[in-house]
């Protein structure tokens, strides 16, 4: 006999795990976090884009204006300004459209005028937001205003904003505008073609050589990565320029111009592809090597077989990295890219120069344009890799080979010896009296104080600039990677915090820099009071460098079990007793590598700087650039040096202290 038991189980509400304290904290921590990002990211690139299609334009109907006879006596009509222009065609529809800060005459309307005439005027708007200015008194409303004749030349009307997309028609219909599409674009190609070529012989060189001295060639490589981008441009001028020690080579060519953008841009890129291709190729199975050889390939024909498709997803990160850095670079165009037009010099001028903030912000949409696209292909190839490394594979052992190894030397040598070359004539320029004058030897260009460029100041400012953007980013990013890698559930929460750390990889500085103008400089936004200080030039900074320390803390923290958290919990312990004794000791290696990253990068920024320091607060970076617009291009290059020598030091205290510490913190990594 069997019984028969219903498999239903009764209806009722489905199950949902239930919050503690540790989980609704940490999700705390992760909002907070991203409301920093929403406000030093999102909010400034809303302002931007604001600003890009705000349109402004002089609105003659705002005006009406009341002439009186030789008498003084206002018996005539009052007539609007409009009707009078329609009348006389004074002002063409043209001259209508104008920026926020144009201004516009009244006294075209009367042909007749006189300065000297005993002829009164009275002015007023036909509506309660209808501004105009007698002299630089700022006047709105509908109340009249009398001035004599002489006063009315000093009336002019103010515009009205709109919005609309007039400013990208004009920037698309200014030829000298749109051509710097044009030159960014090719720069940033060919200069992309030529580093990543040469990056990836040296890696290759590195990594399937026994040739010697791999360990000093592989720490030259990386000393561009120490000096601003304004550098190797001061360095190509006195080797290329028209008093230049090489002029002969150019053949009758300038430096200033494509060729010296393209020559400073693989200085200073090279290590960035350098160091993503040396890791591609560092993961190579030999097992695959051994196979082509039994199979009697060639060396030509492993090399394209397997080498090439082996490392095909590192060359292309590498080629987007350089593209992306090279497309927004601002310093290395602006020392010595002449009368050549690139984007983000652009931005600079429209900003600086002319004061156009709106063309400023089309600008810097432009660029944006560019360099997301850059970063979204390269996102989508990353996520084609697939692994190249697994639990069978055998590390890649490269042999001897006299021929092959020398042939790397003298390889690595050349890059070697062009990266010291330009590091080279930099301190040369730096300790010589007065090019190519007076050759003799002097520490005079080190008298910062005597330049325009803020002197001593600039350079501890950087220095503090760096100290705290290496404390309180290294702090911020940690902990948010920490809060959205451990956190459980949460999925929306986390996601809009992922897509957040990960935007500021594609924002280019200048961008950056001139949309916390907007956001932060409105007299109405209530952050407005650290706008000028060194709290938004670290806040700038930390942001703006945000990505990669923020990928850096995640990978650290995905090489821990989850097991952790699971025996935190059954012992009944807070997530920041796990996070202070377990967590921070184990990726104490990747927290001292985003301080230091951190350092470095604000001591040698200055597109995302450029635009809001203030007299106080002047860097040594920006010091390079204003020195060098003065002319006073050995001090420039002393600085330069300066910074250098500061980022040296640092990776050597860094190292050092990194020795001392994980041999106390990391002995659990040793046997």
């Amino acid at each position: 006999m069997s019984l028969a038991v219903s498999a239903k189980l009764p209806s009722g509400k489905p199950l949902s795990a239930k919050l503690g304290r540790d989980d609704i904290i940490m999700r705390g921590f992760i909002l907070v976090i991203a409301l920093y990002l929403i406000i030093t990211l999102a909010f400034p690139l809303y302002a931007m884009l604001s600003k890009a299609f705000s349109t402004f334009q002089f609105n003659l109907a705002q005006i009406e204006i009341q002439v009186s006879d030789e008498s003084g006596n206002f018996d005539g009509p009052i007539l609007s300004a409009a009707t009078l222009n329609q009348e006389l065609g004074a002002i063409p529809a043209g001259e209508m459209a104008t920026s926020s800060d144009g201004r516009l005459a009244l006294t075209p309307l009367f042909p007749d005028f006189s300065f000297r005439s005993t002829v009164h005027y009275k002015v007023r708007g036909t509506s309660d937001d209808a501004v105009f200015l007698i002299g630089s008194e700022r006047k709105t409303g509908t109340d009249w205003e009398e001035v004599d004749s002489n006063t009315f030349r000093k009336v002019v009307l103010r515009p009205v904003k709109d919005v609309g997309i007039s400013n990208f028609l004009t920037y698309f219909s200014t030829p000298s505008l749109f051509r710097s599409i044009q030159n960014s674009l090719f720069i940033s190609i060919v200069s992309t073609v030529i580093t990543v070529s040469l990056a990836f012989a040296f890696a290759y060189c590195l990594s399937r050589s026994c040739m010697k001295y791999k360990g000093a060639f592989r720490l030259i490589a990386m000393a561009p990565i120490l000096v601003p981008s304004l550098l190797p441009g001061i360095a190509l001028v006195y080797l290329f320029g028209n008093q230049g020690m090489l002029k002969s080579m150019m053949m009758g060519e300038s430096i200033y111009g494509p060729y010296g953008i393209v020559l400073g841009s693989v200085f200073f890129t090279f290590p960035h592809a350098m160091i993503i291709i040396t890791t591609a190729l560092a993961i190579s199975d030999a097992r695959l090597y051994e196979a082509a050889i039994s199979l009697r390939a060639s060396a030509w024909k492993t090399f394209w077989t397997v080498t090439i498709p082996g490392a095909r997803y590192g060359l292309i990160s590498a080629a987007f990295v350089v593209f992306n850095l090279v497309i927004t670079d601002f310093g290395l165009p602006k020392v010595i890219g002449g009368q050549y037009n690139m984007l983000a010099v652009d931005i600079y001028k429209q900003v600086i120069g002319q004061q156009n903030f709106e063309m400023g912000a089309v600008v810097s949409v432009v660029l944006l344009m560019p360099a997301f696209l850059a970063f979204f292909v390269d996102r989508q190839v990353q996520k084609k890799q697939v692994a190249l490394l697994s639990s069978r594979s055998v590390v890649y052992e490269p042999k001897p080979d006299k021929r092959f190894d020398w042939s790397c030397f003298t390889y690595c040598s050349l890059v070697a010896l062009f990266i010291i070359a330009i590091l080279g004539v930099c301190q040369y320029a730096a300790v010589i009296k007065f090019w190519p004058y007076d050759l003799s030897l002097s520490l005079k260009n080190y008298n910062f104080d005597l330049t325009d460029g803020g002197g001593w100041e600039a350079y501890s400012n950087s220095i503090k600039l760096g100290l705290l953007t290496a404390f309180f980013g290294t702090i911020v990013v940690f902990t948010g990677a920490y809060m959205v890698d451990k956190t459980r559930g949460f999925a929306a929460g986390r996601g809009l915090f992922q897509f957040l750390a990960m935007l500021p990889m594609a924002i280019p500085g200048m961008v950056l820099g001139l949309a916390y103008i907007f956001f932060f400089n409105n007299p109405d936004n209530p952050l407005n009071a650290i706008y000028g200080t060194m709290t938004i030039l670290v806040i700038v900074t930390v942001t703006h460098f945000y990505t990669v320390s923020h990928l850096t803390a995640v990978t650290a923290l995905k090489q821990m079990d989850g097991e952790f958290e699971s025996v935190a919990a059954s012992l009944k312990q807070p997530f920041y007793k796990l996070f202070a004794r377990v967590t921070v000791p184990v990726c104490l290696p990747a927290i001292l590598d985003i301080a230091i990253y951190l350092f470095v990068n604000a001591m040698t920024t200055v597109s995302a700087v450029v635009f809001l320091y203030s007299s106080d607060t002047t860097l040594a970076s920006v010091a390079v650039l204003n020195m060098d617009d003065a002319g006073d291009v050995a001090p420039a290059a002393a600085m330069g040096m300066m910074i250098f020598y500061t980022n040296a030091f640092a990776r050597i205290v860094h190292l050092l202290l990194s020795k001392g510490i994980l041999k106390r913190t990391q002995a659990w990594r040793t046997r």
